[in-house]
């Protein structure tokens, strides 16, 4: 069980849990058209073991047990995404009237369980034609997003009670377009360049939609890393500038100061899209909280022998999930006060934070440092007023295929049986808890 108690967190305190449409939801029927993930799992090398979205976790079919899991959890808000591709197949035009079905659905279920639905408007499934136009390297993709922004707002904004334009714009960018980890898989400094410009200008034409529109309660979720320097150097010093930069402030400082740190700009200048200043305005348009995503941090170390970014990043030497990343609680708190006190006085919520691990123990222990990390970042001012855990349910974790679990609640893929952990019931007991 944790040793924190709910109460300490403030009355008003959202606890929820997160998943994300193409991990979990399967249902490839009904008129949903291909993403950009169906076809980089389907490219050879791409996926551990070529596996895909397909089936998933049938949420599809099982969103009922799954919101039941939330609500008897104590939960009460539950973050999750839209399809693009399942409401509007081809990105643009002719709406697929059996997703919004499901989603009509989904949202009312969450309101019939007293559960406050947190919703994401992307998370990463492009629709695939509008990749065969450049996805997020084109520009056009503003004004694409801003008409699907709409039909979410016109058939299930008043329903909402918190929405999201973009999860994490660094994977949406530098993840799937310079590092090709990612769909679509791009390994390309200008393709890298036109997608951080465009993914958040296509999120500041989205929230001018949405607010045209009547929906309340609007923000943008980024996933950020508490940044340190290898060493004192001057040298390490300089790449923790640069790294910084590009994994956190270009966006931070684009959404909440409507400009970009000029280390990156200075780097990127003869790649990013023509006369982009002009669209500060726009990418910094007024929010209504912050999502922030934690899991990690980064250590960067000088390496000249990189050309555009001379830098590298070291394994620190704290304790590690599966994946290899740092277990560092600390980092939570840092984050929450730099954005706090340099950024916005908006409210923040931890939108993601999770564990991937086969030991829940170890996950139980680690979502207790953080909850720990979220009291402390409150004591020191910040206004955190949420915190979802990631994930929901063992999932589809992208490029890591079905070999990477994130769930508080276990999945048989082979039957689709759902059992809560230990870290699952550690929650349960917190939640239930009204000290």
């Amino acid at each position: 069980m944790f040793s924190v108690d709910r109460g300490q967190f403030g009355p008003n305190f959202v606890f929820g849990t997160a998943t994300a449409a193409y991990q979990i939801e399967g249902g490839q029927i009904d008129g949903r058209g291909q993403s950009i993930w169906d076809t980089f799992a389907a490219t050879p090398g791409n996926v551990k073991n070529a596996d895909d979205g397909h089936m998933a976790c049938d949420h599809y079919n099982r969103w009922p047990e799954d919101l039941d899991l939330i609500r008897d959890g104590g939960f009460d808000g539950y973050r999750f995404s839209f399809a693009w591709p399942r409401l509007i197949p081809e990105g643009t035009g002719a709406v697929n009237q059996a997703g919004v079905d499901f989603y009509d659905r989904l949202v009312d279920g969450m309101l019939e369980r007293g559960l406050k639905p947190f919703a994401t408007l992307y998370h990463w499934d492009l629709p695939s034609a509008l990749q065969d136009k450049g996805g997020w390297m084109n520009r056009d993709i503003a004004g694409w997003f801003a008409d699907y922004a709409e039909l979410v707002a016109k058939k299930f904004g008043d329903r909402l009670h918190a929405t999201a334009t973009i999860n994490e714009p660094w994977c949406v960018s530098v993840l799937s377009h310079l590092l090709g980890v990612h769909a679509p898989g791009y390994r390309d400094l200008r393709a890298a360049a036109h997608a951080m410009h465009h993914v958040l200008l296509a999120h500041g034409t989205a929230i001018g939609v949405l607010r045209d529109n009547g929906v309340k309660n609007l923000g943008i979720v980024l996933n950020l890393e508490k940044a340190e320097a290898a060493s004192d150097s001057a040298e390490d010093l300089a790449a923790l500038d640069i790294g910084d930069a590009l994994f956190n402030r270009w966006f931070l400082d684009g959404v909440y100061k409507g400009q970009y740190p000029e280390v990156l700009t200075n780097i990127l200048a003869k790649y990013l899209p023509a006369a982009w200043h002009k669209d500060m305005e726009t990418i910094a348009r007024p929010l209504d909280w912050a999502g922030i995503n934690y899991y990690t941090r980064g250590i960067y170390a000088a390496d000249p022998a990189r050309a555009a970014f001379p830098i590298r990043q070291v394994k620190g030497p704290l304790e590690k999930n599966d994946l290899g990343w740092e277990i560092y609680p600390q980092g939570l708190t840092d984050l929450l006060v730099r954005v706090s006190r340099e950024y916005t006085k908006l409210p923040i919520y931890v939108t993601e934070n999770g564990m991937s691990e086969n030991d829940d123990t170890r996950r139980e222990a680690f979502y207790d440092l953080h909850l720990k990390a979220v009291l402390d970042a409150q004591a020191q001012g910040a206004d955190v007023r949420g915190y979802f855990a990631w994930s929901l349910l063992d999932n589809y974790e992208w490029a890591e295929g079905y070999t990477s679990r994130f769930g508080i609640v276990h999945v048989d893929y082979e039957t689709q049986k759902r059992t809560p952990k230990g870290s699952y019931r550690a929650f349960q007991g917190m939640l239930h808890n009204t000290r």
